[in-house]
């Protein structure tokens, strides 16, 4: 079935075929055998505000990452087709988000989670009109952010991230009192640097990873 898309995606489903796992995540290796499948669902859509991109901010309750931006996504279940039929259904659990609101145009290199060993497939979909999303699972999303693409572009928002450990990687400002940081924010950079998309910005703004020690 071909897929429309606006004019404006079109740079991100151009590189997201030709997109190797070390591309989205350098430092990382490849995932291991025993490595849990999951998936995420990037969501794009046209707003009045413009383009977007939807967020969710986890529940400080969970086991892994608990409190961090991230897309709606999960573990794979036994009774997944594959891994966009994981990502539809996790969407849909987690923000009440229809498998059939949404256009899938393209999916992103098998990235490796050491701390929760998930090997997660980030699928990219564009909604076609809008939807009233809700928190549906409050065990798994504290919020549903619908955040800016052009917020995300914007140089003022963009830092680096650093570890006590000393890892360092992308971080996004996006208007709330928790930073976009980690696995999402490495994903969002690398694709939109990529696809075209970024503009230059000061990675000698740092700040710590939030929580760390």
């Amino acid at each position: 079935m071909t897929v429309t898309i606006p004019d404006w995606l079109e740079p991100v489903q151009s590189v997201a075929g030709t997109m190797r796992a070390r591309d989205l995540s350098p430092l990382i290796p490849p995932a291991p055998d025993d490595a849990r499948p999951a998936a995420v669902l990037m969501v794009f859509a046209d707003t009045a505000a413009g383009p977007e991109l939807l967020l969710t901010e986890r529940a400080p309750t969970l086991r892994s990452h608990a409190g961090q931006i991230s897309f709606p996504g999960g573990s794979r279940d036994l009774t997944d087709a594959d891994d966009v039929a994981a990502a539809l259904r996790e969407a849909d659990e987690e923000v009440g988000l229809p498998a059939d609101a949404v256009d899938v145009f393209g999916t992103l290199p098998k990235l490796w989670l050491p701390p929760s060993n998930f090997a997660v497939t980030p699928v990219l979909s564009y909604l076609r009109e809008p939807v009233d999303l809700y928190i549906r699972d409050p065990g798994e999303v504290a919020t549903v952010l619908w955040t800016p693409i052009d917020h995300l572009l914007d140089p003022s928002n963009r830092f680096t991230v650093v570890h006590p450990m000393g890892w360092k990687g992308p971080g996004f400002d996006i208007g709330i009192e928790t930073p976009l940081w980690g696995f999402t924010a490495g994903i969002i950079s690398r694709l939109f640097r990529a696809a075209g998309w970024e503009n230059a910005w000061d990675e000698s703004r740092v700040r710590s990873v939030p929580g760390a020690r």
